[in-house]
């Protein structure tokens, strides 16, 4: 290989770098744990700019400080991307949504150095207002549960780099035996917001409305514009979701995905690595290097495994499956794998919030819907579960082959960080 296709090699391989650690992360610092992958984006910033805004509508702003891709997602009516307490992994509730937005609001007023106390009483004050009480949404500084959720949205914040401590423990204010001081980071703070439109000029009546609105664009009036739009909501899920059926897109993104799906598959793996997998149902797009997800499948420990064995399971299956037999199912095979789940695992009952565990990840990877026959919960899979399916064991004559089979070693992916 001459020197020129090495130089040309070792760029393309860090333009793919930089492009993965925007999709992990929309939104990073130039200080701190995401310093080098900063430099890599700021380096290729020209590249990934016209590559997102051509294929995915999204728009890279890069300065000194911070980089941050404003990604707007392909779907609305997706759930299963919540926020997530760093420290606990715990989904964020309602309230903790509620004052991560009023934490957002007192922050863009505040000075360059922030107190937790001082934080917490203007979230109460912003509470106060009788707006919020039609609502339901009542917040105290009285009850320790309270501030747990504002310690969770904290955490949070400093997770994301808008906020940096300076000094005292989270901890000392659940307890009411300290306080703590941040610096605002206002660069970081500015770029949080991503949508086309302001909340604030949203008027819509109902919520799924107003979030609808954030991201609505006006019918393009030329063909061209809106096979351009077609493009950038397929891409936009194709890096989004784990896998694209079908049936979930409208005519008009079926008939474009069908003729364009080469085009399209290609320039995403050019640009971040990830391989097409295409069946007739759908595309997915996979991930050999297993580290552009929140959620991975098959995964170690108790739950991962417990995951892969419903997996199997359902895969087996030519109709929905009950919960309750599924669950009686995962309580027959508890004594098998005694050795390896955590002890836990084994007391009786443990098997339903396995189960339950077990069918949100699926759920949220696209490999199952959870549905109802005859009043009851059941499970149905989806066309990608098939790839989780094992096969009967064959005894073999002597120089006879096996025929090929396809494998589930590069796992699903999602990159939901926005």
């Amino acid at each position: 290989m001459s020197l020129q296709e090495t130089l040309t090699a070792q760029r393309e391989q860090q333009l793919r770098r930089a492009a993965r650690a925007l999709l992990r992360r929309p939104l990073l610092r130039a200080q701190g744990s995401t310093a080098d992958d900063f430099k890599l984006v700021r380096t290729h910033a020209a590249q990934l700019r016209a590559w997102f805004e051509r294929n995915t509508g999204w728009q890279l702003y890069v300065d000194a400080e911070v980089a941050r891709l404003r990604r707007i997602p392909g779907s609305d009516a997706d759930p299963t991307h919540p926020a997530l307490d760093p420290k606990t992994g715990l989904e964020f509730s309602r309230r903790r949504y509620v004052l991560l937005c009023l934490a957002l609001a007192v922050l863009e007023r505040s000075e360059a150095q922030i107190a937790l106390g001082w934080l917490a009483e203007q979230v109460v004050l912003s509470c106060a207002d009788p707006a919020f009480a039609t609502t339901g949404t009542h917040f105290a500084l009285d009850e320790r549960e309270q501030r747990t959720d504002l310690v969770a949205v904290v955490r949070l914040l400093l997770d994301l780099g808008v906020l940096a401590k300076v000094a005292g423990d989270e901890d000392a204010f659940l307890k009411e035996s300290g306080d703590v001081l941040y610096d605002v980071e206002r660069r970081v703070l500015a770029g949080m917001l991503a949508c086309r439109r302001g909340p604030s000029t949203v008027a819509a009546p109902g919520f799924a409305d107003r979030l609808a609105a954030l991201n609505a664009q006006v019918l393009p009036d030329s063909d061209d514009l809106r096979n351009r739009e077609l493009r950038h909501r397929l891409t936009r899920r194709l890096l989004d979701d784990p896998v694209v059926y079908h049936e979930e897109l409208t005519e008009a993104e079926r008939a474009y995905l069908a003729s364009q799906r080469g085009q399209i598959a290609q320039r995403i793996s050019a640009l971040t690595g990830l391989v097409p997998e295409a069946r007739a149902e759908g595309l997915a797009m996979v991930d050999p290097e297993d580290d552009l997800t929140d959620l991975r499948m098959p995964e170690a420990g108790t739950d991962g495994h417990v995951t892969l064995l419903v997996a199997e399971y359902l895969a087996a299956q030519q109709r929905a499956v009950p919960v309750f037999q599924l669950t009686a199912h995962v309580r027959r095979i508890a004594g098998e794998y005694a050795g390896f789940w955590r002890r836990s695992a084994q007391e009786p009952g443990a098997e339903a919030a396995l189960v339950a565990t077990a069918l949100d990840r699926l759920s949220a990877l696209g490999l199952v819907t959870v549905t109802e026959v005859d009043g009851r919960p059941a499970v149905l899979a989806r066309p990608a579960l098939a790839r989780y399916a094992v096969a009967e064991a064959t005894l073999l004559e002597r120089g006879q082959r096996a025929a090929p089979r396809r494998s589930a070693k590069n796992p699903l992916k999602r990159t939901v960080t926005r």
